[in-house]
């Protein structure tokens, strides 16, 4: 059966719909990403490795100090203020949760972990990434559409719902379209709208949008295009950028361990998880040796 056509009220409440749904898919995904890029080794067993995250991710720091009532060193987010020490960090500290738990510290009870080298949230950037994303993923849908039914119907009164019925049996896939005798061809006129077909090159433009948000989050990527193929080097370099926003963020997680291990005693440390298949203690890459055959050349892209 054709499928029904769907009321203007609905269509316009329908795309709201799937605009959200599209905006909130990116956000979650990128989000995802975002906190799981760092592994924390030797945290201990009371602190959760992915609250943290969450909390560095959308507050842009928390704050690392062992609770004396309870016993367990803990990482939670915080309200800052006082006085600033001679590099601007905050001196007074409170530690909170929504349970209404609140813990009150200071610089020598308690070490602020930062999300990156500017003590900024990634939320912002995320948000900002998924809009660009939806709206480019929203355009290819509309322009998919647009290949189907590109065409603008011209006809009398008396024959209007005769076509939307015809109209619905086209819209449905029917491979034969069958018109009453009455219908009188003289007197419809069809308009093509003449939608050119860009959804291949949106698309291309939504994968270099991508790859721009895994360069932002540090995550190994090919950040450009080019129909040539790419020699080894020509990805390293390209590499620069990836790396460069990775250590922004590591830097300060492993600064962070550092001054908790002093304080505290432990022995935490912060590394980025690996995205880059090991073998033979090296990271393979498959590439361009820049001859005519392609060859796999094995390249150390580790930063640990």
């Amino acid at each position: 059966m054709p499928r029904p056509a769907i009321p203007r009220g609905r269509q316009q409440k329908h795309s709201m719909l799937e605009n959200n749904a599209t905006y909130v898919e990116y956000v979650d995904r990128l989000t995802e990403l975002a906190v799981s890029m760092f592994e924390w080794k030797n945290l201990p067993s009371t602190v959760d490795e992915r609250f943290l995250e969450m909390t560095l991710f959308g507050q842009g720091f928390a704050v690392f100090y062992k609770d004396e009532d309870l016993g367990d060193y803990l990482a939670l987010p915080a309200k800052i203020g006082g006085e600033l020490d001679i590099y601007n960090i905050p001196k007074l500290r409170t530690a909170y949760a929504t349970n209404g738990y609140q813990y009150e510290l200071d610089e020598s009870n308690s070490v602020l972990i930062y999300n990156n080298m500017i003590h900024k949230n990634s939320v912002l950037d995320v948000h900002m990434f998924a809009e660009r994303l939806y709206e480019m993923d929203r355009i290819i849908d509309v322009n998919i559409s647009a290949q189907k039914t590109p065409v603008l119907i011209s006809c009398d009164e008396t024959q209007r719902l005769t076509l939307k019925n015809l109209y619905m049996q086209f819209d449905g896939n029917m491979p034969v379209i069958y018109g009453d005798k009455n219908i009188n061809p003289n007197s419809l006129k069809v308009l093509s709208t003449g939608a050119p077909f860009v959804a291949d090159k949106i698309y291309q433009l939504k994968n270099q949008r991508w790859n721009e948000m895994l360069t932002y989050l540090g995550i190994s990527n090919v950040n450009y295009q080019k129909k040539e193929r790419m020699i080894s080097d020509e990805v390293l370099r390209g590499q620069g950028g990836t790396i460069a926003s990775r250590y922004s963020r590591l830097n300060e997680r492993k600064k962070a361990c550092k001054a908790i291990n002093e304080m505290f005693g432990l022995n935490m440390d912060c590394v980025f998880r690996e995205d880059y298949r090991e073998a033979d203690e090296e990271i393979m890459f498959s590439g361009d040796t820049g001859e005519n055959d392609m060859d796999t050349v094995a390249i150390d892209l580790r930063t640990n």
